[in-house]
Formats: C-alpha cells, structure tokens, sequence
C-alpha cells in the first residue's frame, strides 16, 4: 500500500481509505471482519461522519475494533460534521461554534477516543460565519481533541474566506470524483471551448488544492452522476466497463480496481475513499494503490466514459 502526504502535515497515509458510510448496516462481528481484512492490507485511515447511521457508523466501528489506546496509536480517524436534521427529518448545515463543539464531543464519545486526527467541515453552510468556526477549531487544537483540519466538498473561495479567520492548515477536500464525474478535470482539458463541459462550474479547484498542497480525498468513485447509481457492470456503459475490464486483464485486476487505479494516476496525489463493506472486495480494489496505468490507458479510459477531447 503506497503512503502520501497529507497536505501540509506531517502525516503519511495511504492512499486509499475505507469509507465508514455504510458501517451501522453491520454486525460488530461483521464490522471486525472488514476492520482487520483493511488494515492486513495497509489500510489503517478510516473516515466517518456524525451523520452516518446518525452516528451508528462511529459506535459500531469503536466497538468493533476494540478501541483502546494501543490501537489507537495505529490508526487515523477522520470526522465529519455540519449536517443536521430538523424534526421532520429535513437536512441542513450547520457550522456554528456550538454545534461544532457539540458534534466533536458526541463523535469522540461514540468512537471512545480522546481526539480525532482530522476533523472535515461537512458540505458547505450558506450561514457559515467564519469567526466562529475559528473559535471552535483554535479550541479543538487547543484542548488536544482535534489535531488537523479540512472541508468537503467546498470551491476556492469559500476555502479561501475561511482560512483568512482560522490559523490551522486546511489539508484536505473531499470531493466525489470518478471516471464518470470527472467535471473537475473536463473544464481544465477544455479551456477556451464553448462546449458545456468546458463551463467552470467549480473555480478550477483541482488546480486550486494542487496551488495550496491540499490533499483532495475522491468520494463515490464508482458513481456516474451526482446520485444516480454505479458504472460498474451497468449496461448503460459497455464501452466504459469493456475498456476498463481490458486494461484490467492487462494487469491481472477487476474492473473496480482499474477504475480507483485511474483516480489515483492523477499527479494531484488524490487519496481515494472506497466505501465497501465486502473485505473481498476491499482486497481487490487494494491493488489500485500499485497499479500505475500508463498515460494512454489514462486516457483511454477517460474517452471511454464518453468524454471527447478538443
């Protein structure tokens, strides 16, 4: 499993990390079972978020791999908070200083850990006022329960008015990324194009976390659309999932492999968020972390998702 840099840290971590989403749809004894299989194989990065399973994902992780502070020295969480619900089940953001704090305390409790490694601002919050997630964050670092920083899903400026108010480096963006949603790679290849794909629709920031050493974390990387469903072994692509089962041969890897190898080629050094709960599956897609496809391929498997170049 190859390491990165995380942004502007002193954190080396691999390059691919379980996605803790789905983890409240699991048994404890499931839960294990995909836990230990990621990390023989070198994954020791888990993400989560308070809203996943309305924190179940966090409770069964914790007691699922046993939590105490030997393990906990080995491994890396990352958080995720500002989504909330109303009474009605309706969501909206929230990044208030309370809620901040609030949010922090309730995953620390339900992960039984003292502090979160890195701690992610979850989709952007029309309200933010910035000052106060300053205030939250400077105590967060302060009281040693947070030791880095970043945002998802977030564009350049709206990154750019919150690090003019916190001091902590931001690391990380994490952003849904894959073969085919791929609209922060198409507006760079298609400059001065008027076609729709060459429309800006996200301030250029794939080039922005690259200007600022921010790691982009890629999420769905199987999904096509926002929502919408996966491209792996969908008839709707038989051009995409021929092509990617043909470079997979190549390699003696599946197609979900090929298709994370892609994401991962890209020299922004993305770290890949994989979400599965099958360790044989995480096992086959493990393999993306040393299949290096070639510039051709890259490319290959980019048109093969129906994208044209200019």
């Amino acid at each position: 499993m190859k390491n990165i840099k995380l942004g502007k840290s002193d954190l080396y971590v691999p390059n691919i990390v379980l996605g803790c989403m789905g983890m409240w749809n699991l048994s404890v004894n499931d839960a294990t079972k995909v836990i230990n299989n990621a990390l023989d194989l070198g994954i020791n990065f888990f993400d989560h978020a308070d809203i996943y399973g309305s924190g179940q994902s966090e409770e069964i992780f914790s007691e699922a791999i046993q939590m105490n502070s030997s393990i906990r020295e080995k491994i890396i969480l990352e958080t995720k908070v500002g989504i909330r619900k109303d009474a009605n089940g309706n969501g909206y953001f929230d990044f208030s200083k309370e809620h901040i704090l609030n949010a922090v305390d309730g995953s620390l409790k339900r992960l039984k850990t003292e502090y979160i490694d890195i701690l992610l601002l979850h989709r952007p919050d029309a309200l933010i006022e910035p000052e106060e997630v300053a205030e939250a964050f400077n105590y967060l670092e302060e009281s040693g329960k947070v030791r880095y920083f970043g945002v998802s899903n977030q564009n350049p400026l709206q990154i750019e008015l919150l690090k003019k108010y916190v001091k902590q480096e931001l690391i990380i963006n994490q952003l849904q990324l894959s073969v085919m949603h791929t609209g922060m790679i198409d507006a760079g290849l298609n400059v001065n194009m008027t076609n729709d794909v060459g429309i800006n629709r996200d301030g250029s920031i794939l080039d922005y976390c690259r200007l600022n050493d921010i790691t982009i974390q890629a999420w769905s990387p199987f999904r096509y659309g926002q929502f919408e469903g996966f491209f792996i072994d969908n008839e709707k692509f038989p051009r995409l999932n021929s092509k990617l089962e043909e470079i997979g041969g190549k390699y003696g890897v599946d197609k979900s492999t090929i298709a994370v190898s892609w994401i991962l080629r890209h020299p922004a050094r993305i770290q890949t968020i994989v979400g599965t709960m099958r360790p044989d599956r995480l096992t086959s897609i493990a393999k993306a972390s040393d299949t290096v496809l070639t510039r051709e391929e890259w490319y290959d498997i980019y048109r093969s998702a129906g994208n044209d170049l200019p």
